[in-house]
């Protein structure tokens, strides 16, 4: 049963025929009896037929009118009776039918007591079909006629009944066509589910009318939420019955006797039934119940907002509807803002600003688009500007209706992520401000069910933009004074607050990210007013003065550069969840114990004034603990050992932290991170429960003997880091244990007098590792064991500064390597057969003995960045290298390539790049038949165009801040591009034998050093600005 979708061709012109049908028949043969009954099948089916008594007005001549009739009606059914030829007026209505409609097939004849073969003259496509009927008479005959002709009658009501354009619906409408399946001979229920103006009733109307044609009774019941909450559900229940049974006035006495009336009406037939906008279980109990209710192959359709409906009914076979494609709402938006699928020229970057504001949403589309049918660009600048201020009221009202149905948590929990949308990203972090409330859980289910948000891959929270606005603008209509509003969130209004000091009781959460450091003088009295504020969250400003008093209903605490030493003395927050003050200028938090039962996070990295941390006795479910970058933080409160329920223990670049406690009990301990505490010199046991452990880094630190205890971690620790550390005693045995687990590992023993290789010998044991960091070990040549391929899990590995001539031969059984860096090897003269992995960046910056650049197993996945390379300089010309690559680039399949780069030394660009700029920017012209002219690169990609409109491209080479020599800054002084052709092979391969180097510098370094040469070709992102990669960056703009 495939939908049709036809209404796609709907032009929106005037329906060119008055009637359906026009009925002839002769009246003494037929009029009471079977015609009349065929009429009433008819109107009721919704095909609207012309007889000649009902229409015709008294006194005027019957024959001008039925010839008009005829005329305007598309199909006529010839009813051809015993009697029929011999009446007068209905051979003339026959020879204007066939004069009308002969051509086209739209007649239908029907033999009524007569025998086919006694007609001389058969016409019209429908005879042959219904010849098998004519012996065939009554309900059955009658069933039959109406349903050929609905199918032939029904796609042009479909086409010519509306003025609308559709879009987007063919893939829709497929989906839904799956769901149904028509041919299955079973009763299915089928929920539409969306977030409010998606176009569920669109998509179930043209359901509906596609295939109402193929069931005994079609029932489309619309509103059903606003009908049922003003007049009941039995009102509903009497449209259903009145439709079944062909009568206006049933009468149902209460909801119950309605479902069992309903459910005895339409046990035996096949129903199509329709109920849109469902917003409660109970409507769909007492209006369509089971499915045991209805006939086999009946399909009841629901559309609602809210998917839990769906569910409790258990539904199982859903859809949701989701947006527009940014091509299909473009068209959408023209056609209502132009009445053409494109826009203006002179207006489509203003159309692509309202496409984007409408993120899909079909609803705003039609309504933006039609507000700015015939107005001035001017004006169109000035909606949209508008539009930022306040939603389209019409699509804020209808957008509002899922919002009032929710209760008073809900409405809460959804204005919260509507207004501090940066902060609620995460779905733990709304349960974490809402801890203290037993149906958080709750609450964020139902707004997902409810389509207000939606909980994507790793339970990140996501808003359709009009629907946080919606969530906005009903918290600025509650106050024209900022003060008096539940939440803020836009600077101008905070700063309002604060500096007029309006703050009200009934301000719950305040949210103010600056995007760089600013400097102001506020009235922190205002706080003293807000005793309900829950949230507060400051990022980016420094006062000179801190507040003497902070609100005691605090749950969230997030302030950067904090200004006072401490916390207010009589601040006791006892909801308070989550204290966040980095860069502050606290020198230490409270005095004494402060009780804080529901703190599970203190954060205050960076504040270098720091120099004690509080006690914890009184915070015993904190969780997370991160003093980063305190350089100043000396004393370590005892009670740290107490925190049972600990996960993260960060203290790392605490330079001047001394030393901690013996020994840890920590439970749920995850990750113990010390590193950069250069004078930490030992660090605790983990003892007793301690066996969840899983990332431990000691780099950087003076601890000169790992704890014991470390050697039971062995099943839980993932990654160790021990980079810089001199271990006085050998550790190795503690970590050859064959279920060791570790996936990152990092050694820099700088000093060490022990040899690596018995460490290195054990490498192989270490299945699950991913990274292996080895920088700077004085490894020498052979002291990499030569099995280091049998490492099937290592993506990243990190060997710079090391003294190896060459790798072994084993890395290209590395199959998931990634990142290979070398860095800083000056002895390494050559690299081994590298892996054909799916992505493969090598670094090889600053080797100054290497004398061949490696050749890319696969070119599309590939990088290579050799700066200060200087012997391939006289060894293996730039040119040749760079030709070759460039060769195999024409050899293999464009559409495979994604970003790659090769920076490699030279000493000018080939003149076979043939678009030269002195600068740090070339731009290519792209061929205007690009479709047709067989180029091969720069492939060049834009999501919003919809036709080959982008003409050219511009490369941009800047951020190139790698070292050279002593310099961190590269200026690049020229640069050159060249479009590739298929038909530039043959000269490649000529200039792959002719290429020579030859001493112009292309990088102007600060103290005018060797550089570097980049070649880059790059997938250019759609957003219209290419990728960056490691500290390399250029971009590609058109």
């Amino acid at each position: 049963m495939a939908l049709s979708t036809q209404v796609r061709a709907s032009s929106g012109s005037a329906f060119p025929w008055k009637y359906d049908v026009f009925l002839s028949f002769r009246g003494e043969d037929t009029r009471k009896g079977f015609t009349d009954h065929l009429y009433d099948k008819l109107q009721w089916q919704g095909i609207t037929t012309f007889r000649d008594d009902p229409q015709l007005e008294r006194g005027k001549a019957i024959s001008p009118e039925l010839l008009t009739a005829i005329e305007q009606s598309r199909f006529a059914i010839v009813v051809l009776s015993p009697n029929y030829a011999s009446s007068t007026w209905c051979l003339l209505e026959l020879s204007k039918i066939l004069e009308c409609m002969e051509e086209r097939g739209t007649i239908l004849p029907i033999f009524y007591e007569v025998d086919p073969s006694h007609v001389r003259h058969q016409r019209g496509s429908f005879a042959e079909a219904f010849q098998e009927h004519d012996e065939k008479f009554g309900v059955e005959l009658i069933k039959e006629i109406v349903q050929a002709l609905w199918s032939k009658v029904h796609p042009s009501l479909t086409v010519f009944g509306s003025s609308d354009k559709l879009f987007g619906m063919d893939t829709k409408l497929e989906e839904i066509d799956a769901l149904l399946d028509k041919e299955a001979n079973d009763v299915r229920f089928i929920g539409i589910w969306g977030m409010g103006g998606m176009g569920k009733t669109t998509l179930a109307r043209l359901v509906y009318e596609n295939i109402s044609h193929q069931f005994e009774v079609c029932i489309f019941l619309a509103n059903v939420r606003e009908v049922s909450a003003t007049h009941g559900l039995v009102h509903l229940q009497k449209q259903i019955l009145s439709q079944i049974l062909k009568e206006e006035n049933v009468q149902v006495w209460d909801v119950h006797s309605g479902i069992t009336m309903i459910k005895r009406c339409v046990c035996n037939k096949e129903v199509l039934l329709v109920l849109d906008d469902v917003d409660h279980s109970e409507q769909l109990k007492n209006l369509v119940g089971e499915k045991d209710y209805f006939g086999l192959r009946s399909r009841i359709i629901i559309t609602t907002r809210n998917r839990h409906v769906l569910v409790e009914h258990d539904i199982e076979k859903q859809y949701e509807l989701k947006g527009l494609e940014e091509d299909e709402a473009l068209q959408l938006f023209s056609w209502k803002a132009f009445r053409k699928i494109e826009p203006e020229e002179d207006y489509a970057e203003q159309s692509k600003s309202f496409v984007r504001y409408a993120e899909g949403l079909p609803l705003a589309l039609k309504i933006l688009g039609s507000f700015l049918y015939k107005r001035s660009l001017d004006s169109w600048s000035s909606a949209f500007q508008k539009l930022k201020q306040t939603p389209n009221p019409t699509v804020f009202e209808i957008l509002k209706i899922s919002f009032d149905g929710l209760d008073e948590m809900e409405k809460k929990t959804f204005l919260d992520i509507a207004c501090f949308r940066r902060l609620y990203d995460n779905e733990s972090m709304i349960e974490q401000v809402y801890s203290s409330e037993l149906c958080s859980r709750i609450a964020i289910e139902v707004l997902v069910e409810k389509s207000l948000i939606t909980i994507s891959f790793g339970n990140h929270v996501y808003v359709h933009d009009l629907i946080q606005e919606m969530g906005r603008e009903i918290v600025r209509q509650e106050n024209e004074e900022p003060g008096g509003r539940s939440r803020l969130w836009l600077r101008n209004n905070i700063f309002h607050v604060f500096t007029k000091n309006t703050g009200t009781e009934v301000t719950e959460g305040i949210f103010l990210h600056l995007h760089e450091l600013e400097e102001a003088d506020w009235n922190l009295e205002a706080f003293s007013k807000m005793c309900n504020l829950k949230l507060l969250y400051i990022h980016n400003l420094r006062l000179s003065l801190g507040p003497k008093y902070l609100p005691d209903a605090l749950r969230i605490l997030k302030w950067s550069w904090y200004p006072s030493k401490s916390l207010p003395p009589g601040f006791q927050p006892d909801e308070l969840t989550e204290l966040s003050f980095v860069h502050s200028n606290i020198d230490h938090l409270w005095n004494g114990i402060k009780y804080l039962d529901k703190l599970k996070s203190i954060d205050l990295s960076y504040s270098i004034n720091l120099t004690r941390t509080p006690d914890f006795t009184g915070i015993p479910n904190l969780e997370k603990l991160v003093l980063e970058g305190c350089t100043n933080l000396v004393k370590i409160h005892p009670s740290i050992a107490l925190l049972k329920r600990l996960k993260i223990w960060n203290f790392r670049n605490c330079k001047s932290i001394k030393s901690l406690p013996s020994e840890v009990n920590m439970e749920f301990l995850e990750t113990f991170d010390v590193s950069g505490c250069s004078k930490l010199k030992m660090i605790p046991e983990f003892v007793g429960q301690t066996k969840r452990l899983s990332k431990l880094y000691l780099g950087g630190t003076a601890v000169e003997k790992l704890p014991s205890s470390i050697e039971h971690l062995s099943k839980s620790l993932v990654e160790l880091d021990l980079s810089g550390i001199v271990i006085r005693e050998q550790p190795y045995s503690l970590f050859l244990k064959q279920n060791l687990i570790v996936s990152s590992f990092g050694l820099l023993p700088r000093k060490s007098p022990h040899p690596l290789i018995p460490l290195l010998a054990s490498l192989k044991q270490f299945s699950s590792l991913t990274s292996l960091k080895l920088n700077d070990c004085n490894l020498c040549e052979g002291e990499i064991p030569n099995d280091i391929g049998s490492l099937p899990s290592l993506n990243w590995l990190e060997l710079r500064g090391n003294n190896f001539v060459s790798l072994p031969a084993s890395i290209h059984l590395l199959s998931k390597l990634s990142y290979i860096d070398l860095e800083n090897c000056k002895r390494l003269q050559q690299l081994p057969e590298l892996p054909a992995s799916d992505y493969l960046n090598v670094a090889t910056d600053d080797c100054t003995s290497l004398l061949v650049f490696p050749d890319p197993p696969d070119l599309s996945r590939f990088s290579l960045t050799a700066v200060n390379c200087l012997s391939t300089v006289g060894n293996q010309d730039a040119s040749y290298y760079l030709y070759s690559v460039i060769k195999r680039l024409l050899e293999e399949t464009p559409s495979s390539f994604h970003f790659h780069k090769f920076v490699i030394p030279g000493s000018e660009i080939p003149e076979w790049f043939n678009n030269q700029s002195v600068g740090d920017r070339v731009t290519e012209k792209l061929p205007s038949d690009a479709c047709n002219s067989k180029w091969i690169g720069p492939y060049w990609k834009r999501r919003n165009c919809l036709e080959d409109t982008c003409n050219e491209v511009t490369f941009s080479f800047h951020k190139i801040t790698r070292a050279v020599g002593n310099n961190r800054c590269i200026k690049v002084k020229k640069c050159g591009g060249r479009v590739l052709y298929e038909h530039d092979t043959d000269e490649l391969i000529s200039k792959v034998n002719q290429s020579n180097s030859s001493s112009i510098s292309l990088y102007e370094a600060v103290d005018e050093q060797e550089g570097a040469m980049v070649k880059a070709t790059q997938e250019a992102a759609t957003s219209g600005s290419g990728g960056s990669d490691d500290e390399y960056y250029y971009s590609a703009e058109d």
